[in-house]
Parts: structure tokens; C-alpha cells; sequence
């Protein structure tokens, strides 16, 4: 499975407004909606802030990966966000978060989710490749540097 197979270029935000980790979400589900517009955006924000309750996405290294399944979804959808200021998103170094991927998976799936979460998390391992997303200039950008990496794992 290759990321840009979840994610387009409708579904990035070069640079997130949200100065929160509630508007982040807000912001990230936005586009989630836009591409399944039959799905509720309060149900949506309601999984993704229970999931957050359970304990913090943020991995750590200027990454968050907030995710969650969703009834009335059929395929799993995935958005990305860079802040440049960077957000408290209760991290668990504590520090300010830069990049994230909001991962949405329909609410019977299982493994596939899983794999998902481990290719978004071992490409975001690498510091170079966090480096180029960080100052990828806008949306083409970003995908460029995202494939150039699919295609190396």
C-alpha cells in the first residue's frame, strides 16, 4: 500500500490556521468531508476526540497521526496538515507539532487501518524525509515528496 493511494491533493493543507488541537482536527476532518460529503462531521470530530482522550496521537518528533473508524465509510481516507508555527497537540516529547496525517478507516476494518498507521509512521521516521515535508513549497510540493518516497519503500 503506498500513501499517495489515501491521499490526494485535495486532501492537504499546506499550512493549518488551527492554533489547537480541536481546530487542527476540525480542520483536517474538513477535508476528510468535502471528499465523502454523506458523512456526519460532528460523528467524525466525535471519534477523533475520543480516540485523542484515550491518549495523545502526537508520536513525538513534530508528528501527530490522529486516526479513528467511522461508520459509513468504504475505503480508508487520509489528509495532511504542516504547521509551521507548530501546535500543542500534547506530544508525548511535549513539544509543538508540524506535521500530521489524519487517517479515517471505515468501522469494520481491522489490519488494513493498521498497515496504514505503519507506512505513515516509518516514512515520518526518517528526519530527512520530515525536513522536506516541513518546507516542501505548497501541495505539489508535498506530494512530490511524499512519492519520491513511496517509491523507495
Amino acid at each position: 500500500m503506498k500513501i499517495l493511494d489515501l491521499l490526494d491533493e485535495n486532501s492537504i493543507i499546506p499550512e493549518l490556521r488551527g492554533q489547537n488541537k480541536r481546530q487542527v482536527l476540525e480542520e483536517l476532518a474538513g477535508t476528510i468531508v468535502r471528499n465523502k460529503p454523506w458523512l456526519d462531521r460532528n460523528q467524525l470530530m466525535g471519534v477523533l476526540l475520543e480516540r485523542e482522550r484515550l491518549g495523545s496521537t502526537g508520536i513525538g518528533d513534530g508528528i501527530a497521526i490522529p486516526h479513528g473508524k467511522v461508520k459509513d465509510l468504504d475505503e480508508l481516507m487520509l489528509s495532511f496538515g504542516r504547521s509551521s508555527e507548530g501546535v500543542d497537540f500534547e506530544a508525548m516529547d511535549g513539544k509543538p507539532v508540524h506535521l500530521f496525517f489524519l487517517l479515517v478507516a471505515p468501522e469494520n476494518c481491522a489490519g488494513i487501518h493498521l498497515r496504514a498507521l505503519a507506512r505513515i509512521a516509518r516514512l515520518l521516521k526518517n528526519s530527512v524525509v520530515r525536513k522536506k515535508l516541513g518546507s516542501a513549497p505548497g501541495k505539489e510540493g508535498i506530494l512530490k515528496v511524499i512519492q519520491q518516497e513511496d517509491e523507495e519503500f
